[in-house]
Parts: C-alpha cells; sequence; structure tokens
C-alpha cells in the first residue's frame, strides 16, 4: 500500500464524527494537540480495569504487572526514537517539562558567565525561556539564530553566531509556525566541531516522519506524547547516558533516591533519578500504543501522505487574495503546519468564522512572540494537519475563508 486509507483511518477516531455548529467536524489543530485513536483509549482503560497500581518497590501481582507495562513503554520509546538504550529514555510531564530539565540540571552545571547559548528566533517559548532565564542567572549571553527569506534558518548565520564560547544550542526540529524542517544534522555536527551541546525540540517532529536520535547524534531530544495521538501530560526526554548520568536530579522526591540519611542523600541511577514521585503511568502505556498505532500505518507513508496534502493545501490557499502565508513554499521543506493571515481580518476573527463552519483551527501568537515580531506581524491563522486529515477538509478550508473574506469585507 502506498496512500493512505484516510476514510478508514477517520474511523479510529470517535471523535470526529461529531457536528461542530450543525457542521461536520473538520479538525485542523493537530499541531497543539492531535486526537487519541480508540486503540490508545482501550489500552489505557484495560490498564485502569485490570492492572493499576503503582510502580517500581510493589512485590504484589498488580504493582509487578504495572511496572512491567510501565518499563516495557519505556522501552518501546527507545527503539521508536533509535535510543541505544532505554536508559536514554525519562518519563516527563510534556516537552516543555523535558526542556526545563535540561535547563535546570544539564544547564545550571555547566554554563558559567561570559558562555553562549544559542537558539533560533523560531523556537517555541519553551525552548526559549529556560535558556533565557538560566542566561540571566549565570551571566551568559544569549544568541539567536534569524531566519532567511524562504521562511527557513539561515545557516550561514546561525555558523556565524558559533563560537568558542558557545556551550549550548537549543534548536527546534521542526518550526510550531513556519512547518519548517530544520537540517537537524547538519545543525548538530557543526555545533559538535565547535564543543556545543545540541538539545532539540522534537515536539512537531515525532509522529510526522521517522526520528532516530542517534543517527542524529542528538545529545538531548524532547517531545511530547498528545500532539502524536497519546494522552496529555506525557513527555520524554531523551538523553546520551555520559550525559545523564553527570546530571543532578531535577525534582526531589520518592522514587529517585538510593539512600537517605538524616545528613544527606544519594541519587537513583539514571533515568530513575530524574523521575520523582509517582509518574502519570496510564499516559506512558497510552504513549507506548500510540507508537503501536503509528508503527501500524508506517512513518513514511504518513511522512509521504502529510507532504502531498501539505503540497495541496498551499497551491489551493496561495490562490485566495490577499492571504499570507509564511513559511517556505515548498512542501518537502515543512510539515503541515501552515501559518496564514488574511488582510485586515484579524486571526481570532477569522478562526472564530472558521468554527461556525465547523473547523477548528489555532489562532495567536502560537508561543513564539519573538518570531511574529520578526515576521512583522502579531499573531497568525494556523491550520496543522495529520493523518485524519484529507483533500476534502482542505476544500472546505479554502472555500470557508472565501466566506469568511467576503462577509468581513463589508465591514470595512
Amino acid at each position: 500500500m502506498d496512500k493512505l486509507n484516510v476514510k478508514k483511518i477517520k474511523t479510529d477516531f470517535p471523535i470526529l464524527k461529531q457536528k461542530v455548529n450543525g457542521e461536520q467536524l473538520v479538525y485542523l489543530d493537530s499541531a497543539a494537540t492531535s486526537q487519541m485513536p480508540v486503540s490508545v483509549e482501550e489500552k489505557i482503560k484495560n490498564f485502569t480495569e485490570i492492572n493499576r497500581a503503582n510502580v517500581h518497590r510493589g512485590v504484589h501481582t498488580l504493582g509487578l504487572r504495572a511496572t512491567n507495562l510501565y518499563e516495557e513503554s519505556r522501552q518501546k520509546v527507545a527503539d521508536f526514537i533509535g535510543a541505544s538504550s532505554a536508559k536514554e529514555v525519562i518519563f516527563t510531564n510534556g516537552c516543555t517539562d523535558s526542556l526545563n530539565l535540561v535547563a535546570a540540571s544539564f544547564g545550571e552545571r555547566n554554563i558559567q558567565a561570559g558562555d553562549e547559548i544559542v537558539v533560533s528566533i523560531m523556537e517555541h517559548h519553551s525552548n526559549l525561556l529556560p535558556w533565557q532565564q538560566l542566561a540571566k542567572r549565570k551571566g551568559a549571553k544569549l544568541k539567536f539564530v534569524e531566519l532567511a527569506s524562504n521562511g527557513r534558518l539561515d545557516l550561514a548565520d546561525f555558523k556565524n553566531k558559533i563560537s568558542s564560547k558557545t556551550k549550548i544550542v537549543a534548536v527546534t526540529h521542526v518550526s510550531n509556525v513556519l512547518g519548517t524542517i530544520n537540517p537537524i544534522k547538519e545543525i548538530i555536527n557543526f555545533s559538535h566541531e565547535n564543543g556545543a551541546v545540541v538539545v532539540v525540540d522534537g515536539a512537531q517532529a515525532v509522529g510526522h516522519f521517522p526520528v532516530n536520535v542517534t543517527n542524529l547524534g542528538a545529545d538531548f531530544y524532547a517531545f511530547s506524547g498528545h500532539k502524536m495521538f497519546a494522552p496529555t501530560g506525557i513527555g520524554i526526554l531523551y538523553g546520551k547516558k555520559e550525559l545523564l548520568d553527570k546530571m543532578p536530579p531535577y525534582r526531589f522526591g520518592g522514587e529517585m533516591i538510593a539512600n537517605v540519611t538524616r545528613e544527606g542523600a544519594t541519587w537513583a541511577e539514571t533515568p530513575q533519578k530524574f523521575e520523582a514521585g509517582t509518574p502519570n503511568i496510564s499516559a506512558a502505556i497510552g504513549l507506548a500504543a500510540a507508537i503501536d498505532y503509528l508503527n501500524s500505518i508506517d512513518l513514511k507513508l504518513i511522512q509521504k501522505h502529510e507532504t502531498e496534502l501539505t503540497a495541496y493545501a498551499l497551491e489551493k490557499l496561495s490562490n485566495i487574495s490577499y492571504l499570507t502565508i509564511y513559511g517556505p513554499k515548498e512542501s518537502y521543506e515543512r510539515t503541515g503546519v501552515i501559518s496564514f493571515n488574511l488582510k485586515n481580518i484579524h486571526p481570532h476573527d477569522l478562526a472564530t468564522a472558521l468554527d461556525l463552519n465547523g473547523i477548528e483551527v489555532r489562532a495567536g501568537h502560537h508561543c513564539v512572540q519573538p518570531l511574529m515580531k520578526s515576521l512583522q506581524t502579531k499573531s497568525t491563522v494556523r491550520t496543522s494537519l495529520s493523518i485524519y486529515n484529507s483533500k476534502d477538509d482542505i476544500d472546505k478550508l479554502v472555500s470557508s475563508l472565501q466566506e469568511a473574506k467576503e462577509f468581513f469585507s463589508e465591514f470595512r
């Protein structure tokens, strides 16, 4: 099979059957949160009804079952992203939590006054604020890599910004506004040649195309479950074990200790030392089920479908007069994240008009205010495509945009 059966895939997502404001739901906001297939919901339900217990240390049957499922999920994540060991996979609350962990642990220990941290202008606040605040605390310098005119990262500027003082490079794999797929391997190789450690925000990449962290050479790679058909409240931090082993814990409490006395404590080994307290067990199991679902479809086929659908969407949207599309013009340079504005119509008004037709998109600054300033706008409308979207969804979006354009023109 060389083409997704979108009609069949949609049946795996019961939420898509409903009508919104009297119109058939068209969900185009998967970059914010994807929907969950029935198979994931059933796996979580099975855990809740049959195996629910806390993980680790328990010797009773339910506790052992829960622990096995939880650690099997860790191994499944490791295999899915090409980690060399499950010990390099840390469960977190989400991508934001993962990135903060690196900044608060690795960053706090390794950044000194006068050091430099390099980020791109397209970073989500989650991969900007932890480094911005760390730089302020430590007296380090934060440097931004700018955009090229084609909506891609300016690699010449990137290479100019890297120096012998650069200790950390934090960069997104895929822009959550522009859809730009950054040349991560090239960025990592150049950073390593100059002695810098690379932290990759993979929230918009994992689940859309194959990602192998070992082949990329990433030092740290973070992503969330809820953007790849898993529950909210679960994320992953991949880190090279030699780096994780040297890092101090991020939080303190149960599960993450080896021994505690009145005078002090020693820590459990990686990854347990970074997982204080009771984890989100059911969500971790749901993440594993989401990986099973993705594997059952084939990531390369998913990438092909989304690339073709993105090309179709870019073509149709570009035919709407006074509509500005942000980011690369070619579908092979980006994912199905497409941001745009219609002249003289506020993005929130436009998103509200689309919602009246059952079309769910996102409007705002998308947690990238420095990028918005660079694009010379305050906000955009963002549509984001997934495996359950089709050309029919794009056609309805385009016709609704034309309808909204005509409606708002009456008030000018």
